[in-house]
């Protein structure tokens, strides 16, 4: 890193994204526009790193690429963008509030089906002696 911008590798390595994922991004929008060398190599603004970051955290919970899309985009003004990434981030946040809900449930049955072989182990650990 050369303190003002990031190659692709170096973006990938800071922000868990493959450098195959990063073009992909660009290509679809999710990013804009990423500077280049006059060789033609990519080079990240650093407030590119929290962009990323951003998109990562959306993606990993469960963000569709057609919402990122429609998150990013720029059309119909800066108020406009603002009420629409606050209507998708709180339509995703209720998204992702009820399947942590759906995985806090499947974790009660996965600690009373540990719970019920651990029981079993020891019952028949207890009976051996």
């Amino acid at each position: 890193m050369n303190g003002t911008s990031l190659s692709v590798q170096e973006m990938a390595a800071a922000s868990g994204v493959s450098a195959h994922t990063l073009r992909y991004y660009e290509r679809i929008g999710l990013l804009g526009p990423i500077a280049r060398t006059t060789s033609g190599h990519r080079r990240y603004a650093l407030d590119d790193l929290g962009w990323v970051r951003l998109l990562v955290c959306l993606r990993e919970t469960g963000m569709g690429i057609q919402d990122m899309m429609r998150f990013v985009s720029v059309d119909g003004g800066e108020a406009s963008v603002a009420e629409r990434r606050l209507a998708l981030l709180e339509a995703h946040r209720r998204a992702v509030r009820v399947r942590q809900q759906e995985v806090a449930e499947h974790l009660e049955v996965i600690e009373g089906k540990l719970a019920a072989y651990r029981a079993f182990l020891l019952e028949a650990a207890t009976a051996e002696e």
